[in-house]
């Protein structure tokens, strides 16, 4: 594994500082907070674009792909669904390439997105970066937590298992994550794991795509594509439908996990995204379209629920779900635990030293304790994954990068300032009528919610 040991400090000029009293540490963090915020406990400058481009196709074409043929085509049909996934695509490849280019501003460089949005515009940006990145990030990760679950339960009931309850697999898949949590602690050390991620990944993708496509074409019933609902039903459910698409492109870190990158990191990282945004894109939507074609209207919110393929194949899919899960959920929680390593950690010792490892145990097992109850507790986030891409994702993925680009590039020419102010007010205005959707739709839901469901 690859880590910093001891543990490394990095300054505004990426100077390497080591076994410093903690005293002059934290005068030296207070510094680099006002030079841009390169204080971390993880590595950065260290990865090559194409690790971090395997990162972003496995990360994005992980479990959670399982559930886009309900959440994103089902509201939209064939039409308004092609389209959406198309415009969405485009839009979040801009923007991404986008906001890459603002790594480094005025010579100084950001490996946070709060700390460029509070550069720019002040502390209150700070913040509400910070939290709309959090909250977002945290219930991704509660996400996988239940994705992982019920991988494990289709795995039991396929052997004629106990009648456990969801909630006993939640916690075993929340046991998992936080053993990889202490054993891979940052982006960085994940290397060899994403090749193994990139083998789960194509695995169960291809044998997916096999038993999916071999159920439509030899399915015997009347398969119907139909939106339902009343007119005011079907305009909300496809703006909800939108917010999932863009939550399967973009999860509002490309700063963070750019610093990982070796120089130069503007370039590298539009490299990384190129990949996910075509080899990646190509998976995820594929499986999408298939599986919507395959089963229609009915496709069930876990894929592998409607497939009628032999024990065998349906066990290896959510068995290489669940493993691949494990290693995918750490890059989207990785931000989190820089956050607090870098706060609570001793920052000239090894993350992995007798001085930091009770810490580092701690700290993971806070997280993954909080996140675990919830997703036992509440196994239907899917309504407040909309609620939260809708409210918080689509801003940092649309709306900021194009504030940024007309705050730093003043000497830009009027009709590119007309265009990004053009996506400024579409994007608020896309905002505003998915949590709208999202917030009616929890509503209308809300009789169906009970707590610890065994969904």
């Amino acid at each position: 594994m690859s880590h910093p040991s001891p543990l490394t400090l990095y300054t505004s000029n990426d100077i390497s500082i080591t076994h410093r009293t903690q005293t002059n540490i934290d005068a030296l963090k207070m510094e680099a907070e006002h030079k841009g915020g390169l204080v971390t406990a993880h590595t950065i400058d260290h990865d090559s674009w194409q690790q971090v481009g395997l990162l972003l196709v496995t990360g994005y074409s992980c479990g959670y792909i399982l559930s886009f043929s309900n959440l994103m085509l089902v509201p939209l049909g064939w039409t308004w669904g092609i389209f959406s996934l198309i415009v969405v695509a485009v839009f979040t490849a801009y923007s991404s390439w986008l906001l890459a280019g603002f790594h480094f501003v005025n010579g100084q460089r950001f490996i946070r997105y709060r700390d460029l949005m509070g550069y720019l515009f002040g502390q209150q940006m700070f913040y509400l970066t910070w939290v709309s990145q959090i909250l977002i990030l945290l219930i991704i990760n509660m996400g996988f937590i239940l994705l992982g679950g019920k991988a494990l339960k289709e795995i039991n009931a396929e052997f004629g298992g106990t009648s456990l309850r969801l909630q006993y697999f939640i916690i075993i898949t929340g046991v998992a994550y936080f053993v990889f949590s202490i054993l891979v602690p940052t982006i960085s050390s994940m290397g060899k794991w994403l090749i193994i991620s990139t083998i789960l990944t194509f695995t169960y993708i291809v044998i997916l795509l096999a038993v999916v496509i071999k159920d439509g074409l030899n399915s015997n019933r009347v398969i119907r594509y139909g939106i339902k609902g009343n007119n005011a039903s079907k305009m909300f459910n496809g703006f909800c439908a939108i917010s999932a698409i863009v939550a399967c492109n973009a999860a509002g870190i490309i700063p963070e996990i750019q610093s990982t990158l070796r120089m130069p990191a503007v370039e590298n990282m539009r490299k990384a995204l190129h990949l996910q945004f075509t080899v990646g894109l190509t998976f995820y939507y594929g499986v999408s379209i298939a599986g919507y074609w395959s089963y229609g209207s009915a496709v069930s919110e876990y894929l592998p629920e409607n497939v009628t393929g032999p024990t065998w194949a349906k066990v290896l899919i959510n068995s290489v779900v669940f493993t691949q899960s494990i290693i995918s959920q750490h890059a989207f929680i990785a931000p989190v635990h820089e956050a607090l390593d870098t706060k609570f950690l001793i920052l000239d010792k090894g993350i992995h030293s007798r001085e930091n490892i009770i810490r580092l145990f701690c700290l993971r097992a806070s997280l993954f304790t909080l996140n675990t109850l919830v997703a036992a507790a509440l196994p239907f986030m899917g309504d407040f994954v909309d609620l939260l891409g809708s409210f918080l994702l689509i801003p940092l993925t649309f709306v900021f990068p194009s504030m940024i680009f007309i705050k730093v590039k003043r000497q830009a020419t009027k009709i590119v300032k007309v265009w990004h102010w053009a996506i400024i007010v579409l994007f608020s205005l896309l905002t505003v009528l998915t949590t709208v959707a999202a917030v009616r739709l929890i509503v209308n839901n809300i009789a169906e919610y009970y707590i610890f469901a065994d969904t």
